[in-house]
C-alpha cells in the first residue's frame, strides 16, 4: 500500500514537471474590467496557444492602483518566468522593477502604455500621438474648422493617453486654428468622474462645441454628460476606444466618431515578441500599430465589426 502511495505520489510530481515544461509569459495590464483589456487578454492568450507558451494573465483592479501593478510585476520577476508584457499604469512608477527583470535575464516588452526608461526589450503599442490627431482632424471637419471644445482627460501620468491628448492638442493648433481648447479636466479612469468632469465643463462653457475622450472611460463619462443634457448632436463628441455603449451612443448620434484601436491584436502581438526572443529572434525596439476612425456608416463593415466585437479568449 506504502509502495502505491509513494508511485501515485512520483506520477503527480512528475506530471507536474511535465506541464511546467512550457514557457511561462507573464502579461500584466493595466486592469482587468474594460473591454480593452479583456480584448488584449483574448489575444494574448491565443498567441499562448498558437506559440505553445503558457500565458499568465494578472493585472489590477484598476488603472490608477499603481502600488498593485509593481507589486503584481514584482511578483512575477521573483518567480523568474521566462518573459514578462506590461502595460504601465504610470510612466515612471515601473523604473526600479524593469531594472530589476533586466538583472534577472527576463525578456520585457511594455505594451500600450510606454515608460521614461528604455530598459526593456520593445515598446509596442498604438502610435498614441498619431490617433490623437486622427481624433483632432475628425473633429476638426465635423465643426468645419470652428468653435469651442473641451478634452476629457484621462489620468496624471499615463503615457499612452497623454500622448493622445497632446497630438489632439497640436493638431488642432496646427490644422483649425479656428479652433480652440477651452477646457480640459482628467476623468481618473472612472467614467463617474469623468460624467462629472463633463458636467462641470459644460456648466462653465454652455456654448461648447465638441468635446474630446482621452479613453473609453472619459468617452463615456462625456456621452453621459451629454446625454443628461439633451446635447445630443449638438456638443459634438470624438471618442477613443469602444464598449457596447459606446457603440449604441455612436448609432444614436451622442458619439460622431470612435478613434479604435486593435487590443487583440495588440496583446498577441506582445506575447509573439517574448517568444520570438525565447526562440533566438531578437524583435525591434519599437513597434507601432495604427489606430482608425469609426463612424456610424462603418458599423457594418466586416473589418470594423472584428474590433468593435472581438471573441474574447481567455
Amino acid at each position: 500500500m506504502r509502495s502505491s502511495l509513494l508511485l501515485l505520489s512520483l506520477f503527480v510530481l512528475l506530471s507536474g514537471c511535465q506541464k511546467s515544461g512550457k514557457k511561462i509569459i507573464a502579461v500584466v495590464p493595466k486592469a482587468t474590467s474594460h473591454l480593452f483589456w479583456l480584448s488584449v487578454q483574448s489575444g494574448a492568450m491565443a498567441a499562448g496557444e498558437e506559440y505553445g507558451v503558457q500565458v499568465e494573465w494578472n493585472g489590477a483592479a484598476s488603472e490608477t492602483d499603481y502600488t498593485r501593478q509593481v507589486q503584481i510585476l514584482d511578483s512575477f520577476i521573483s518567480r523568474r518566468v521566462d518573459g514578462i508584457a506590461v502595460a504601465a499604469t504610470e510612466r515612471k512608477i515601473l523604473l526600479s522593477s524593469l531594472d530589476r527583470a533586466a538583472a534577472a535575464g527576463i525578456p520585457v516588452t511594455v505594451f500600450d502604455s510606454g515608460v521614461d526608461g528604455d530598459n526593456y526589450m520593445t515598446f509596442l503599442a498604438t502610435n498614441n500621438y498619431e490617433a490623437g490627431q486622427l481624433a483632432a482632424r475628425t473633429l476638426g471637419r465635423i465643426l468645419d474648422g470652428k468653435g469651442d471644445v473641451a478634452i476629457i482627460l484621462h489620468a496624471a501620468g499615463s503615457t499612452s493617453t497623454m500622448d493622445r491628448e497632446k497630438g489632439f492638442a497640436d493638431a488642432l493648433k496646427a490644422e483649425f486654428s479656428g479652433i480652440k481648447i477651452v477646457a480640459s479636466q482628467y476623468g481618473q479612469s472612472d467614467r463617474s468622474k469623468a460624467m462629472a468632469a463633463a458636467e462641470n465643463i459644460l456648466s462653465a462653457h454652455p456654448k461648447l462645441n465638441g468635446m474630446f475622450g482621452s479613453s473609453e472611460p472619459s468617452s463615456v463619462g462625456a456621452a453621459l454628460a451629454i446625454k443628461s443634457r439633451g446635447l445630443g448632436g449638438k456638443v459634438h463628441l470624438v471618442a477613443f476606444d469602444s464598449s457596447d455603449g459606446m457603440i449604441e451612443d455612436l448609432k444614436a448620434g451622442v458619439i460622431d466618431a470612435m478613434v479604435v484601436q486593435d487590443p487583440v491584436r495588440m496583446g498577441h502581438d506582445a506575447v509573439k515578441t517574448l517568444v520570438d526572443k525565447l526562440n533566438g529572434i531578437t524583435p525591434p525596439k519599437r513597434i507601432d500599430l495604427s489606430a482608425r476612425v469609426v463612424t456610424k456608416a462603418d458599423l457594418d463593415k466586416a473589418e470594423v465589426q472584428r474590433l468593435l466585437h472581438p471573441e474574447l479568449k481567455k
